[in-house]
């Protein structure tokens, strides 16, 4: 297994033990490779989800820049429940687990076709 499957494997795990959610494994493996190099950066492999900034960007990149939504009030919301999910007291949210919810709760799995 190389870097990205033991990668995977953690965002599994993630999703499992600390979001309560059993992961697709193929959707996962796809938001993971759409996130490219940023996940083997520890800074950029992260959400810091106290940071409004760090979440605004996730918005405008991810939620509309990505998966093509209109910007609304809802998309900070689900952005708000997932980092609830997450757990707020969770240090590090991982980028691909944050963006694979993001992508169940919009029920935009097509995009990762």
């Amino acid at each position: 297994m190389g870097k990205r499957d033991d990668l995977i494997a953690q965002y599994a795990e993630d999703l499992k033990n600390k979001c309560g959610m059993e992961p697709d494994m193929d959707l996962l493996t796809k938001v993971t490779i759409g996130c490219g190099p940023a996940i083997y950066n520890a800074d950029a492999s992260t959400v810091a989800s106290s940071q409004a900034s760090e979440l605004e960007t996730v918005k405008e990149k991810f939620l509309m820049k990505k998966l093509g939504l209109a910007d609304g009030p809802e998309l900070m919301e689900a952005i708000n429940k997932v980092i609830e999910t997450y757990g707020k007291s969770e240090r590090n949210k991982y980028r691909a687990v944050v963006y694979y919810m993001l992508t169940k709760h919009f029920g935009k799995e097509a995009v990762y076709g």
